[in-house]
């Protein structure tokens, strides 16, 4: 069996994205899963493709195991931590978000790990992301 996992994309319009992500673990866990593929982006009214994100906030929730999210790239990069047993708003809206920084092999995905995981523990995370093109 594996953890039921769970990636709904609530908006994908010209200029922001948001989703929602939530896990319930078996004891699996996740590693450097693709929860943000920025290819299956909705292109700009251009014509455009959406090449990454940057983002400008995070909901999240998280019962007994942490989670980290990442940059996908040659090397993973973490973007943020989330301790377990938390729940917290990170905005980074003032700043314009968080920018994509990860180096060689950068895909413009965003990836998530769970820290800790075990059954029956879980976590729901909204993402709010500015797209870029």
């Amino acid at each position: 069996m594996a953890d039921a996992v769970n990636v709904s994309t609530i908006q994908d319009g010209g200029r922001t994205a948001i989703f929602y992500l939530t896990n319930t673990s078996d004891g699996t866990g996740e590693d450097a899963v693709t929860k943000i593929d920025v290819s299956a982006l909705a292109a700009s009214a251009d014509g455009d493709a959406c090449t990454g994100v940057r983002i400008q906030k995070i909901v999240f929730s998280t019962v007994g195991m942490g989670v980290k999210l990442l940059w996908d790239a040659t090397t993973d990069v973490i973007i943020v931590e989330l301790p377990p047993n938390y729940s917290d708003t990170l905005d980074f809206s003032d700043i314009g978000g968080l920018p994509n920084y990860s180096g060689s092999g950068k895909t413009g995905d965003v990836q998530l790990t769970t820290v800790g995981h075990a059954s029956g523990e879980t976590y729901a995370i909204t993402i709010t992301c500015v797209k870029e093109y």
